[in-house]
């Protein structure tokens, strides 16, 4: 599994951190990692962007980005106003065959959920990630809703003919409600994918000693980890 994309089922649920965590437990195994963000936006040029936050939390990876616009939009629409060249998926899978080469883990980060657009083609990380023919890890949030869209991407890979590596948490949070602790048992029934980890809210926050140290703790051997999916949900789940 030399490349990995790691996709959400939209924004804001915890990609990055768990790009992180994924590749600070690959670096403890004795593993080689490089990242590559296929599209940043929102930030400006002088700014950190999230491979450079996955470096900072999980160590010594290799990083790279593909292109970044300074509107928080997605990647086409983004480009488009900023006058620039957009993201091509052939261009993603080129740029991650390279650092496969060199490399015993790639991780590829999306821009928001699966199909948002890199291009006015239609362009998508899914369309990447045929291309490398790499399977898919998707981060989904804890709570209410997150059955549907889960789902919804789950399928999507599948018809594609993707493989969809499992499902992770990407904020667990520290007093989960009752939608969380049941999406628990939930989301592997209705995806058919395994439960491979839920990682703490608030985990991008720690140093980054205390994170390297915690990651593997926070995802299944899968995932070079150690964390353990049927006694998270005997402690969690109602």
């Amino acid at each position: 599994m030399p490349v990995m994309v790691i996709t959400g089922t939209g924004t804001e649920v915890g990609k990055t951190v768990v790009t992180a965590a994924v590749a600070a437990a690959a670096l403890a195994a004795g593993r080689s990692v490089a990242v590559l963000k296929a599209a940043q936006t929102g930030v400006r040029p002088d700014e950190p962007g999230d491979a450079v936050e996955v470096a900072r939390l999980a160590g010594a990876v290799t990083t790279a980005e593909l292109a970044r616009y300074p509107e928080p939009l997605a990647p086409a629409t983004a480009a488009r106003r900023a006058g620039r060249a957009p993201v091509r998926p052939h261009e993603v899978a080129e740029r991650a065959a390279k650092l496969a080469a060199e490399h015993d883990l790639v991780l590829v980060e999306g821009a928001g959920g699966l199909l948002v657009r890199f291009d006015a083609d239609g362009g998508t990380l899914a369309d990447a990630a045929v291309l490398l023919s790499a399977p898919v890890l998707v981060v989904a949030p804890a709570g209410l809703g997150t059955l549907n869209a889960t789902e919804l991407t789950v399928r999507e890979l599948r018809g594609r003919g993707l493989d969809v590596a499992g499902v992770v948490i990407g904020s667990w949070p520290g007093e989960p409600d009752l939608a969380a602790r049941c999406n628990l048992l939930d989301l592997p029934d209705v995806t058919g994918a395994p439960l491979l980890g839920a990682v703490p809210a608030g985990a991008g926050a720690l140093d980054p000693t205390g994170f390297r140290t915690s990651a593997r703790h926070w995802l299944a051997p899968r995932l070079a980890g150690t964390w353990d999916a049927e006694a998270f949900r005997t402690r969690e789940a109602p």
